[in-house]
């Protein structure tokens, strides 16, 4: 059984919504899921994991959250290298330029990244919640 972990920074729920939901897909595929606030996270979080999901929404200049989770990604940048990672968050305006330079700096760590990172404008409604369920689903078979 895969063990999956889900590590999120989520400021107005967005992002947390979209954890959960991407943890319901992950459960319905048999895999162990934990999903946890960044701020209880450590890097060991990530070793004993053997998928790991990492969310955040884009803040200020499409960047990730720089208090606790830009800090944390620094903090696994030794321990992510062949690693499967896959990274998601939610955004209110731009481009998806803050996921795409996340998405290249896990690259850079050396880590098997999963996909170019699951965005999500606002909150996750309606159909973009099954979508969220799907990235869970799909995140096993890659």
């Amino acid at each position: 059984m895969s063990k999956v972990n889900i590590i999120y920074w989520s400021g107005t729920g967005n992002t947390e919504s979209m954890a959960n939901l991407i943890a319901e897909g992950v459960k319905e595929r048999g895999a162990e899921v934990n999903v946890l606030n960044v701020s209880e996270a450590s890097p060991d979080d990530v070793k004993s994991a053997d998928i790991v999901l990492l969310g955040s929404p884009a803040m200020g200049v499409e960047v990730i959250e720089e208090e606790e989770m830009d800090p944390f990604v620094e903090s696994i940048s030794s321990c992510v290298s062949g690693k499967k990672v896959g990274l998601f968050g939610s955004y209110g305006w731009g481009d998806g330029e803050w996921m795409r330079n996340w998405a290249k700096r896990m690259e850079d760590y050396g880590a098997n990244l999963l996909n170019e990172g699951f965005i999500v404008q606002e909150a996750p409604e309606g159909e973009i919640k099954e979508d969220c369920k799907n990235f869970g689903r799909q995140i096993l078979n890659e």
